[in-house]
This record gives C-alpha cells, sequence and structure tokens, in this order.
C-alpha cells in the first residue's frame, strides 16, 4: 500500500507541517487507522478513499493524530488534496466528505491548493485563571474557538511575545478540548504577513503544530475585524514554520497554500 508523507503550508521541503496521506478503497477498522497514524508519528494522517459518482462529495476524509481522530484538520486536508492531484487520482476541485461537512479543495494557477472551511464562531470568554502562568504571557483577550476544533485563541502583546513563549504543555492541556492558539499583529506586515500564531495542542498528543490550518479558521475572523480587511497572510512561527492565506467569506474561510511531497513509500503491514 503506497504512502506519501507530504509538507503542508509550504512550498519547499522539511518545512510547513508533515502529514502523512494514504489513498484506500474504503476505511478499515478504526484501530488500524490509529496504529498507522502512530507510525507515521506526525501530527496527522490523513486516510482518503472514492466516493460513488454523484454524491455531494468525491471522496471521504479522516484524520487521525498519533492519539485520536479530529474533527478537522486543514494541513492534512491540503496534503490529501496535493497527493490527489500530483498522482492524477483527482482533477480539479476535490469534495471531501468529513466530520466537519463537506470540505473543498481547489487547485491554483500557481500550485498552490485552496481550502473552503467553515469560519469558527468565536465567542469572548474570561481568560482561565492559571493560563497566562501556563501560557507564560499575559493574554490581552481570549476567545472560544467553537466545537470543531474547542481551542482557546489568546490575543497577546505584539510578535516578539508569540516567538519567546515556553509553555508548560501539561498545565496548557486543562484549559480546553484540543488546545491554544497564541496570536498577535505582525510587527513588520513589510515582510509578508498580518499576524503571527504559535498552537498547542496537549490534549491530542502535539505540543506545538508547526502550521494548523483549523485555527486559522479562527485566526482569519478574530485579525480580519482588527485589521479591516477580508483577505490576510498569517506565519505560523514554529521551528518549521509556514504560511497559511486567509480569506473571510462570512461562515467559510478559504486557507490557501502550498505543498511538497517529500516521502513516497510503501506501507507493509
Amino acid at each position: 500500500m503506497r504512502i506519501r508523507i507530504v509538507d503542508a503550508f509550504t512550498d519547499r521541503p522539511f518545512a510547513g507541517n508533515p502529514a502523512g496521506v494514504l489513498l484506500l478503497d474504503a476505511f478499515p477498522d478504526d484501530a488500524w487507522l490509529q496504529n498507522v497514524a502512530v507510525e507515521v508519528n506526525h501530527a496527522e494522517t490523513a486516510f482518503t478513499h472514492p466516493l460513488p459518482a454523484g454524491g455531494e462529495a468525491d471522496w471521504a476524509l479522516r484524520w487521525f493524530t498519533p492519539t485520536t481522530e479530529v474533527a478537522l484538520c486543514g494541513h492534512a486536508t491540503l496534503a490529501a488534496a496535493h497527493v490527489l492531484h500530483t498522482s492524477g487520482a483527482h482533477r480539479g476541485p476535490v469534495r471531501f466528505a468529513t466530520h466537519s461537512g463537506v470540505l473543498v479543495a481547489t487547485p491554483g494557477d500557481d500550485g498552490s491548493i485552496a481550502l473552503d472551511f467553515p469560519t469558527a464562531p468565536l465567542t469572548p470568554v474570561a481568560t482561565p485563571a492559571g493560563v497566562a502562568e501556563a501560557l507564560g504571557a499575559e493574554p490581552l483577550a481570549t476567545l472560544d474557538t467553537g466545537p470543531n476544533t474547542g481551542d482557546l485563541l489568546i490575543e497577546l502583546a505584539g510578535e516578539k511575545t508569540v516567538l519567546g513563549l515556553a509553555p508548560n504543555h501539561r498545565a496548557l492541556a486543562r484549559y480546553s478540548k484540543r488546545g491554544i492558539i497564541a496570536t498577535a499583529r505582525a510587527e513588520d506586515p513589510a515582510r509578508g504577513y498580518d499576524f503571527v500564531s504559535r498552537c498547542f495542542f496537549p490534549n491530542v498528543g502535539i505540543d506545538e503544530d508547526p502550521v494548523t490550518g483549523s485555527a486559522h479558521t479562527a485566526l482569519a475572523p478574530f485579525w480580519s475585524e482588527r485589521l479591516g480587511r477580508t483577505a490576510l497572510t498569517g506565519l505560523q512561527a514554529s521551528p518549521r514554520s509556514g504560511l497559511v492565506r486567509t480569506e473571510l467569506r462570512g461562515e467559510r474561510t478559504l486557507l490557501t497554500g502550498h505543498a511538497v511531497t517529500v516521502v513516497d513509500g510503501e506501507l507493509l503491514a
């Protein structure tokens, strides 16, 4: 069985967020899917198989971290669409049936792929006691990102504060379903991005995610309101780092980026 490792939200190898991708005929049992995700040991592994023609979606898609299945994942969706297009398994926009509804991935002329995702419903909340200490910085604002991701979005004082975070991951796990999105306005937008973020997801086995597409469904409306523009670019400032172009379209958000296949091999189990 063929397996690929794809770096998503980057145009060069060994950057962005790596994801495993397997094209299947049907989904095997969940235990096998989880075991493969453990073996791949990246933030997510995407499993997809074709659906009968004429339905609302072309391919079924599921995502697993090394510890659990998740309801929404951006970078592994981008990776799966990249494999479908580069392998010739699918041409043009691809509609994925997922636990978060139908998600559409559309290839661009520049080699990028645009993902059409549900916009996160942001709700301002009181910052839980202990979050500032666990994160290592004082929040300016705290918002809940809704049921698809279950994160806390936390605005910090500036880009340098976000880049300098060294959180207590075990302590952070107490405060949200998946984890914490820390963000701030870009110090110098001339560098090619409007805001920065880092994402810490200890509750799904990911202390720091390299580049998180799903987080940008919350970051897009948050920063679009503050910056007065619907089209923005976010830098996720992990050690691997990556850029996500966002476009807010009401209840939907477009997430656009590139992807690169770095491993193409055979799964023997």
